[in-house]
């Protein structure tokens, strides 16, 4: 890097927070996914001002930046491809307010998820969106994904959550998104923002609706000897007219790594599980938990056990919410899609999905929302295996066309990154992207900002930047770790 930029970004931030030499930044080359890319260097703002120096800093040397939070993505969207700082707003973690009478809560990108709700909890309050990750990852990832999670069944992803953003916009200047209030006048510039991957500028604040706890809550655990059956209750569930507050599903392979990892007393010999919240008054809600129970048992479930106390039912969600991880119990690596189907079509994606395992030798565990039809299949591979990884990402990119076939989309709320982006044109027209880059032309029309992601590079879908022999991969990256991708 240029010594004078180097400086000059010391002198904004402070030379503690200005990471350059390969040690400091080799952790930044990474974030959940399979994508490596080592930055030039790594700026850690403390504050909007700095953002906006260093953004202004970055135009001044025409330098591409891209913004980062906790790396817990899995699309490769904060990974720094080819000559780009990232800028990190770890530091950027604040809670500046909760106002309970208001039901909203006033905070900084870097703060981590769930400390949202515990912060708001003694105000019998509650921020609803809940990533598996969300004891790590924070809202500036949640925003820039429009994260879901367990529970954006019945209350909405990050965007139905989000009523303002305090954004540096890719030159510099500082703005906000929408405010305080419920809707505010003129374009939802708010809701452009939510989702868009970094690409149209940084966010530095947000105001986040909270929600109140629910009065009180059951959990069902649904076994089942067939995954069929299984997905079938999921439809009928839904088709009753009852909405759950999470409805996730597990097949075998997921249920034996998680049982292996935690220890929540699934059974590991049932083709499926599903794991099911029901939430709201007291009064009453014994009666929609009997009908869930029923719909079950007359889909086919050979048990339905009810948790019976708060630490049973943390416990099941604790091993829902460590599937991930657990697959290191059963396979070295891993490589995670998350296309959304119909709920109707889930029996005969989940026979896609193990086709593509069967065509490319490799094993695919299930867990995922089933409720709104949003996949997680988990493809195992070991990246020592000479082209191990290729085959996953195959089997990825087959997934996905079976996804847009059976009229779902290519991502439901890891973004697309760099690792979907050559699969866009799966569910899109050229007339569609085009419409897309002219409105992120609007906010970032030199691609200073995060660039390389989302739009097509011409590869195919599916093709890994090994095969290609371009792409994703850094040249400067190539002995990082010894990884072969």
């Amino acid at each position: 890097m240029d010594v004078r930029f180097a400086a000059a970004l010391e002198a904004i931030v402070g030379r503690r927070h200005a990471l350059t030499t390969p040690q400091e930044i080799r952790a930044y080359a990474y974030d959940g996914g399979v994508d490596r890319s080592l930055p030039l260097a790594v700026v850690l703002p403390g504050s909007t001002e700095e953002v906006a120096a260093v953004v202004r800093a970055c135009c001044e040397r025409d330098m591409r930046f891209v913004p980062r939070g906790a790396g817990t993505g899995l699309s490769g969207g904060a990974i720094a491809a080819g000559d780009a700082i990232v800028i990190s707003t770890a530091r950027l973690c604040r809670i500046l307010e909760i106002d309970a009478p208001n039901r909203i809560a006033l905070v900084e990108p870097g703060v981590v998820n769930a400390d949202v709700s515990a912060a708001a909890h003694p105000h019998g309050l509650r921020y609803v969106p809940d990533p598996s990750s969300m004891a790590a990852c924070t809202i500036g990832g949640n925003i820039a994904e429009n994260s879901g999670g367990l529970h954006c069944l019945a209350y909405g992803v990050t965007s139905a959550h989000v009523l303002g953003i305090r954004i540096v916009t890719p030159d510099g200047d500082i703005e906000w998104l929408g405010g305080k209030t419920v809707d505010t006048p003129g374009y939802d510039l708010a809701g452009v923002f939510i989702g868009s991957e970094g690409t149209l500028g940084i966010a530095t604040q947000a105001v986040l609706a909270l929600s109140p706890i629910p009065e009180t809550v059951q959990t069902l655990l649904g076994i089942f000897d067939s995954t069929d059956a299984a997905t079938a209750a999921v439809s009928a569930i839904i088709g009753r007219g009852i909405v759950p507050g999470a409805l996730e599903m597990m097949d075998a392979l997921a249920t034996s790594a998680v049982e292996a990892d935690v220890g929540a007393g699934l059974p590991t010999d049932a083709a499926a599980l599903l794991l099911i919240d029901i939430e709201g008054l007291r009064d009453g809600l014994e009666g929609t938990v009997d009908a869930v129970a029923s719909i079950c048992r007359e889909r086919g479930a050979r048990e339905v056990r009810i948790a019976q106390d708060g630490p049973q039912r943390d416990l099941l969600w604790k091993g829902r919410k460590s599937a991930f991880g657990a697959m290191g119990r059963i396979s070295p690596d891993y490589y995670v899609q998350d296309g959304v189907i119909p709920r109707s079509q889930l029996p005969a994606m989940l026979r896609d999905v193990a086709a593509a395992g069967t065509k490319h030798g490799l094993r695919i565990a299930n867990v995922f929302h089933a409720g709104d039809g949003n996949l997680h299949p988990l493809i195992l591979f070991d990246k020592q295996k000479e082209g191990e990884f290729d085959r996953a990402l195959a089997a990825g990119a087959d997934i996905l066309q079976a996804c847009v076939a059976r009229g779902g989309s290519i991502s439901g709320e890891h973004g697309i990154g760099l690792e979907k982006r050559d699969c866009m044109p799966l569910q899109f027209t050229p007339e569609d992207l085009s419409f897309m880059d002219r409105l992120k032309s609007a906010f970032n029309p030199d691609d200073r900002c995060n660039p390389g992601k989302i739009f097509p590079t011409g590869r195919r879908c599916g093709e890994s930047a090994r095969t290609a022999k371009s792409g994703t991969l850094d040249e400067r990256t190539a002995a990082l770790a010894g990884e072969p991708f």
